[in-house]
């Protein structure tokens, strides 16, 4: 018996030692691919047991030494030195390379942080349309380094789930064109997924649901080669309505039109209490799990938008109990995690009788809440702590991939510190649910910065941030930094905000919903923060990839303002009737949209020509560029069919999208607005509703005809734009 104890021993404990072998090579495999290897070999990294992730950093004789629980807090260990300690930027799309010493700083006095949170959560179902849809492995593999860097452990994983479906449909007796015309096109497949729309630019291609399967694989692998548990998807209900055909009995029902479209693109949702539903799920699970394994983490968003078969409490219990014993039946350490946008988005009918009814038939230890928005609305909090069940803390801040600053930085901190305090435990994560990337980087990092425990004060953090993004301490990028968080990021992401450049031509107000340019600060206030950066990155010739896009982005969000104001000289000058008034307003309004196409070209995170060459990056032939361009073009203009409610919601202040259309457009409002002015008529506004709908019809089936050229000296042609729209004193020229 003793023999077999202390072999038992010995296995347990060789066990335990593969492991630890496993987070550390899986740890210096990422320090390699970030700092290169002759400085990952500067790095020890040591696994050490505990209750808590953790991680702590020190310097021996030789070489700094990451001592953690496992991989991801290894990652996490990593990320704060580099930042911290070596003052340097990790962008979340890799722009810029990191630039370290060939002997890395030592650390002075030990440093320790441990997760205040289990879980630690990013993405959002609509990211994967708004950013990460045309990414191949070289994007995603930066992208999920930078997630380990920043203490990400509970990625939403969706890609390559089509190629599961079109084999499950076809099982059921779909033919090929059926299944990849009930797909919609790449951009829209996130709504596709949530179950809102089916058809729109459908015909999937072929290749596209291979490429997607083989990077999904690449994806969930090394997620969790760096210690996170992906999210994937289960089956929530939807279905092709050709299922109908094949099975006439079955409860199928046609979803609630949504966002403006056709009944033609609606979807179908089979009853989670017919016999068919649990077949289904068991046959996606089954092919998904060995295809991508498991962490036993579906994601289920069944209602998400569009109206559930009956708001009758007892359906709604009984439905998340059937959907979650599906799963359950298939895996039995499965937990559903729910976003729960849809009882924000909807209080109308998500009553708090219908919620309660709808999350308690799930057991409290098997449904974990994303409170999807909370900077603006926590949930938990109109939901008596969701009634009991854990959730996750989520900071939204982007609708549509909209380049607007905003966030509410103060408040965001204040809300997640409350919340720690208050939920007694039920708070189990923090996380965010951005719809796109490439704007307020900001306050992204800051959020998950909070996921462990705090070292420096909000003020100290933020003269951190500045350091680094110059790599260096100068006291005017801090101001600026400071300013903006006093006087900019104060109030959270709204759905449809966007400057007056991207709004389609009107003379007063906005266009659309979809672009709101309201702002709550005075617009010179962007105007000092201008000039604070401009003039710390020319003094001492500090021109860095993340300064550069700091000047770009608050340039843009400037320039962006001051066109409202010219926009209301111009409407003054028509109702007046002062036609030389008129020509002046217009040439300033067409001038400066000009200039925004300019300043935006000077940083691929602004590019349009980037989104486009990333999308026929997927096409074998010529008949798929035209595909894809028309999926990333309709997505950020049109967004769907012209007109409807969507149009414009997707905007970005892009070099490209200026030029060639948000320009385009309002060029065409003036000329005929001129044209009125000069013959003595009014507008004709129907008219140019016509003109500019069939305009917008063009564009967003790929006719914006642009191509922008990378400026070898940005920082140059960015000090003559800057010189042009200030009257501030010029940067020195280094």
């Amino acid at each position: 018996m003793l023999k077999k104890i202390s072999l038992l021993f010995v296995a347990t404990m060789m066990l335990l030692g593969a492991w630890s072998n496993n987070f550390e090579k899986a740890a210096y495999s990422l320090a390699e691919r970030i700092m290169s290897k002759s400085k990952a070999q500067q790095i020890t990294f040591k696994q050490k047991d505990a209750d808590k992730d953790f991680f702590e950093l020190k310097s021996d004789k030789k070489n700094v030494v990451i001592t953690a629980n496992n991989v991801n807090s290894m990652a996490m260990g990593l990320g704060h030195y580099i930042r911290y300690c070596c003052n340097q930027d990790i962008s979340w799309e890799n722009f810029s390379q990191i630039t370290l010493p060939d002997t890395l700083p030592r650390i002075e006095k030990t440093i320790y942080r441990e997760a205040r949170v289990e879980d630690r959560f990013f993405l959002n179902y609509c990211t994967f349309g708004y950013t990460t849809v045309w990414w191949q492995w070289k994007e995603w593999e930066y992208f999920i380094d930078w997630m380990a860097l920043n203490g990400i452990n509970m990625p939403l994983a969706c890609c390559g789930q089509e190629a599961i479906w079109h084999r499950i449909w076809r099982k059921h007796g779909l033919s090929d064109s059926q299944i990849r015309a009930y797909f919609t096109g790449p951009a829209h497949l996130p709504w596709h997924r949530m179950i809102n729309m089916d058809k729109w630019q459908g015909m999937l291609p072929k290749s596209w649901l291979k490429e997607q399967e083989k990077l999904q694989s690449l994806i969930v692998k090394r997620e969790r080669e760096l210690g996170m548990k992906p999210i994937l998807p289960a089956f929530a209900g939807h279905v092709p309505e050709a299922l109908k055909e094949i099975y006439p009995n079955a409860k199928i029902t046609r979803n609630t039109s949504w966002g403006g479209f056709k009944d033609t693109y609606r979807s179908f949702f089979l009853s989670p209490q017919d016999s068919l539903f649990p077949i289904i799920q068991k046959e996606f699970l089954e092919e998904q799990e060995k295809l991508y394994g498991t962490d036993h983490l579906y994601a289920i968003d069944p209602f998400n938008e569009v109206d559930p078969p009956s708001w009758e409490e007892n359906f709604l219990r009984k439905t998340a109990e059937t959907i979650y014993n599906s799963v359950a039946h298939h895996d039995p350490k499965a937990v559903w995690i729910q976003m729960t946008w849809l009882f924000y988005i909807d209080q109308s009918h998500w009553k708090p009788q219908k919620t309660e009814a709808f999350l308690n038939g799930v057991d409290k230890d098997k449904l974990l809440l994303l409170d999807y928005y909370a900077e603006d609305t926590e949930v938990w909090r109109k939901t008596n702590s969701y009634y009991d069940h854990k959730f996750i803390w989520c900071y939204l801040g982007n609708f549509g991939g909209n380049t607007m600053l905003a966030g509410n930085f103060k408040e965001t901190s204040r809300r997640i510190e409350n919340a720690l305090k208050e939920t007694h435990g039920l708070m189990n994560g923090i996380g965010s649910t951005l719809e796109g990337l490439d704007c307020n980087p900001l306050m992204y990092e800051f959020v998950l910065d909070k996921a462990w425990t705090p070292l420096y004060s909000e003020k100290q953090w933020i003269d951190k941030w500045a350091d680094r993004r110059l790599e260096r301490a100068d006291k005017r990028y801090r101001q600026a930094w400071q300013l903006l968080v006093d006087s900019v990021y104060t109030t959270p992401a709204r759905l449809g905000q966007a400057t007056l450049t991207n709004s389609r031509p009107t003379f007063k107000g906005k266009g659309n919903w979809t672009t709101n340019p309201k702002i709550n600060y005075n617009n010179e206030i962007l105007s000092e923060v201008w000039r604070l950066m401009m003039t710390a990155v020319f003094d001492n010739n500090n021109q860095t990839e993340a300064a550069l896009y700091d000047c770009v982005n608050i340039a843009r969000q400037y320039l962006g303002n001051k066109f409202s104001t010219l926009r209301d000289s111009m409407t003054d000058a028509y109702i007046q009737r002062d036609i030389l008034k008129f020509k002046q307003a217009k040439n300033q309004m067409l001038d400066l949209l000009k200039d925004i196409n300019e300043i935006t070209a000077l940083h691929p995170a602004f590019s349009f020509d980037r989104w486009i060459n990333l999308s026929q990056s997927h096409a074998k032939n010529n008949e798929q560029k035209e595909y894809y361009r028309q999926s990333a073009t309709t997505l950020l203009t049109t967004w769907g069919e012209t007109p409807q409610s969507l149009n414009d919601y997707a905007s970005r202040t892009w070099s490209g999208l200026v030029e060639g259309y948000y320009a385009r457009r309002w060029k065409m409002f003036l000329d005929m607005a001129e044209e009125a002015l000069q013959n003595n008529k009014e507008f004709n506004n129907k008219e140019f509703t016509r003109l500019v709908t069939e305009f917008e019809k063009k564009v967003s089936h790929g006719e914006i005809i642009y191509q922008s050229k990378k400026d070898p000296s940005p920082f140059k042609k960015l000090r003559m734009l800057y010189n042009k729209h200030t009257h501030n004193s010029s940067p020195k020229n280094n």
